[in-house]
């Protein structure tokens, strides 16, 4: 009988499940979740600590270090300053400038530095114009054909740069008279001013001027307008003749007697001129947009009215008014 039992005895079976990975199919993405967020939170403090200014920085350690100090003991104006009765210590962190500011807004760094530099610029163009000046000086005083024309040629410094200026004289003309072509002495000058003039990158500006004798055709006809605009075109060839490259030249005007040397005097020979200006960048910059140029001196602008500078002896011995048949 007791064989038997054992023999009914039922078997149980017993069955593990395993999960594997089933089980924890989702937990990656909470921990990614968790991983996305911790960055998040670490860029936005980076961001805020670079937007923040070493005066709110102060302020804010000095605070961490000693709150009771910078609550009640100290002085002078802090953060909470504007709004509280208690002052606060070290910098008023509501007039501190950030990337976002309640207060005075401050100079960029950046933008100091682009300041310097363009400063630095103008103080190098300005020695190269100068140097240019001596350099056309030099280059008169060694010819001895253009040595004679010394008192003709006025060299100043413009607002707009170096100003290069030839006159007429009565017994020295630069053209012949009424018209357009160039006298052999004015076109060895020009060409050795075109030479000189290739070894700097600025741009020129020519400008042709006359007295105010009118032509006898009136102001209908050929008048100075045009004939001081030709003078000004047959400089720019000579110029480039003289090796100066076309391209160079950015404008050739003529201004008639609108813009007299002797206001005084507006039928003096020495009104009879060519100016060649050798710009600067910023003079360059106004023209392309759409700015005028000015025609004083930088020592003029600055003391006021412009005054004529005295005539050289020369000139003053021919500074006698032509005739309208006579003119040049």
């Amino acid at each position: 009988m007791a064989g038997d039992a054992k023999k009914l005895q039922p078997i149980i079976i017993k069955r593990i499940k395993k999960g594997g990975h089933g089980a924890h199919a989702g937990a990656w993405k909470i921990a990614y979740a968790d991983f996305v967020t911790a960055m998040m939170a670490f860029f936005l403090l980076m961001w805020l600590l670079g937007s923040t200014t070493e005066g709110d920085k102060k302020g804010i350690a000095d605070y961490f270090a000693s709150p009771l100090k910078i609550a009640l003991l100290s002085s002078g104006s802090g953060a909470g300053d504007s709004s509280h009765i208690i002052k606060g210590g070290g910098q008023d962190l509501t007039r501190s400038t950030g990337q976002v500011m309640r207060g005075d807004v401050q100079a960029p760094r950046d933008t100091v530095n682009v300041h310097a530099l363009k400063a630095e610029q103008i103080r190098a163009e300005t020695a190269r114009l100068q140097s240019l000046r001596r350099q056309v000086e030099r280059m008169i005083e060694g010819n001895a054909k253009l040595a004679g024309m010394s008192s003709q040629i006025l060299l100043d410094m413009t607002q707009d740069g170096l100003r290069i200026q030839i006159v007429d004289q009565d017994r020295r003309p630069m053209f012949a008279s009424g018209s357009a072509v160039v006298e052999p002495t004015m076109r060895e000058l020009l060409r050795e001013i075109g030479a000189i003039l290739t070894e700097v990158p600025n741009r020129l500006t020519l400008e042709g001027h006359t007295d105010a004798l009118p032509f006898g055709s009136g102001e209908r006809g050929y008048s100075n307008w045009e004939l001081s605009a030709d003078r000004a075109n047959a400089s720019r060839r000579e110029l480039i003749a003289g090796g100066l490259a076309d391209d160079r030249v950015l404008r050739v005007q003529g201004l008639a007697a609108s813009n007299p040397y002797d206001p005084k005097n507006p039928a003096a020979p020495t009104n009879r001129r060519i100016s060649i200006i050798v710009m600067t960048r910023e003079a360059e910059e106004r023209v392309f947009s759409g700015g005028q140029l000015s025609a004083e001196p930088v020592a003029q602008r600055r003391a006021g009215p412009v005054r004529v500078p005295p005539l050289a002896p020369a000139l003053a011995q021919d500074a006698t008014p032509a005739s309208s048949a006579d003119r040049r």
